[in-house]
């Protein structure tokens, strides 16, 4: 394999990946000014509705411009030889072996980008979310829980990332079997603790105070038959007026966790109608089977990069020189090159996820109240500023649920 031919196939890839994701966008912002299906036009009144798309403006301005500096930032680096010229200082100066390298390669690419993104971010919630009446975050907090990520990023990514290096430093291309076996392992641990490990750093989580809302809960929940011990509030409050809630876990550490937003919004009708969508996903396996997704992803993943993590034109491709320790350097290329197939990959994610999400609502809607789950989206649509008109193809590439009016559509075939 060419080095300069394979540099030439990275460029185009990222070149038409970018492409891609702006010909999307002016794909859904020829949308803004549709006219509102008779489904959802009752959820805003004119003033509303043009606040909506002012908002849909802002946010895709700020995601235009945020997107073109990344990709001129890697353009810049590729171009450059600044890979190169990073891995031959980090060698020269540090001298402490591969996977140290390695880890210094990755975190200081991964540092400058999200460096580099931090005024978008900051701009995005201190301006935008501020702006149209989201935004309850603090600088304090921003700054905190930029700090916690980064802390994350290097425990988390920094151990997988040396874990990755060692075993091929063992084991040569025959690595990703143990390799898959081990994230699998950690996908696994993570999706049954995420709430009890993970979320505390960022939120408080308190269990649902006795009450009308808590015993109707309880009740939907026994006549469905899913054992729930207890039922978690989060205080999203603090960062966003924008209200959610979620399912975690596996087995018994699964839990149902609602946003104190939500609480402020629905009534318990609706937030049980809410939650019985959520429930419906556990019932149907819906957790189960995009876990098993994400394992056999990752399994492919990894055999792929097995079949190339000796190739030398990986590394000189970088202006690197090869060598069988500089596998942090093939994996960086290998990351770019399996673009086109993630993105095929997501794809096909995105359309099981919109059917589970189909099949969680019809489950909703048939053991409580389809009118009731109606009521509560549009609810949450309207108080998000959501768009109700995407772009078929948006919709297509980068939604994992239906859009409001679809979901309506389904409900409202239901003979509840």
């Amino acid at each position: 394999m060419n080095a300069n031919v394979l540099f030439y196939v990275i460029i185009a890839i990222l070149v038409v990946d970018y492409v891609l994701e702006r010909i999307l966008d002016s794909l859904n912002a020829r949308m803004r000014h549709a006219e509102l299906p008779r489904e959802v036009a009752d959820i805003y009144d004119k003033v509303t509705y043009e606040k909506q798309q002012r908002y849909e403006q802002a946010k895709s301005k700020i995601g235009f411009w945020s997107s073109t500096v990344g990709f001129m930032l890697i353009m810049a680096l590729l171009l450059t030889g600044c890979f190169g010229i990073l891995d031959r200082w980090i060698e020269s100066t540090f001298q402490c072996g591969a996977i140290v390298n390695g880890l210094l390669f990755f975190g200081i690419l991964f540092w400058v980008t999200d460096l580099l993104g931090i005024p978008f971010e900051w701009y995005n919630t201190f301006v935008i979310e501020e702006q149209f009446g989201f935004n309850k975050m603090t600088p304090k907090i921003f700054i905190l829980d930029k700090l916690k990520s980064w802390l994350l990023t290097a425990i988390i990514g920094g151990g997988l990332l040396a874990g990755l290096m060692w075993l091929i430093s063992v084991f040569g291309e025959n690595f990703w079997v143990i390799a898959w076996g081990a994230v699998s392992v950690f996908l696994i641990f993570i999706n049954m603790f995420y709430s009890t490990l993970i979320v505390p750093l960022f939120n408080k989580q308190t269990p649902l105070e006795d009450g009308e809302l808590k015993t109707a809960i309880f009740e939907f929940s026994q006549k469905a038959g899913f054992a729930l011990d207890n039922i978690y509030v989060i205080d999203g409050s603090k960062r966003s007026t924008k209200a959610n809630a979620y399912f975690s876990g596996l087995g018994s550490k699964k839990r149902i966790v609602l946003f104190d937003t939500l609480i402020q919004e629905l009534s318990v009708e609706e937030i049980v109608a809410v939650l019985a969508h959520e429930i419906g996903h556990y019932k149907k396996k819906h957790t189960y089977m995009m876990l098993c997704a994400s394992i056999l992803q990752m399994g492919m993943i990894l055999y792929l990069f097995g079949l190339f993590v000796s190739e030398p034109a990986f590394t000189e491709a970088l202006d690197i020189t090869y060598s069988p320790e500089k596998s942090y350097a093939s994996f960086y290329v290998f990351s770019i090159l399996f673009t086109p197939i993630s993105f095929l990959i997501g794809l096909l994610v995105n359309a099981i996820s919109r059917k589970n999400e189909y099949q969680a609502d019809r489950f909703s809607g048939e053991n409580y109240s389809p009118k009731e789950l109606e009521s509560a989206l549009k609810k949450l649509s309207k108080q998000s500023l959501s768009n109700l008109t995407p772009h078929s193809w948006y919709v297509f590439c980068y939604y994992s649920h239906p859009t409001l009016y679809q979901r309506i559509v389904a409900l409202r075939k239901i003979n509840k």
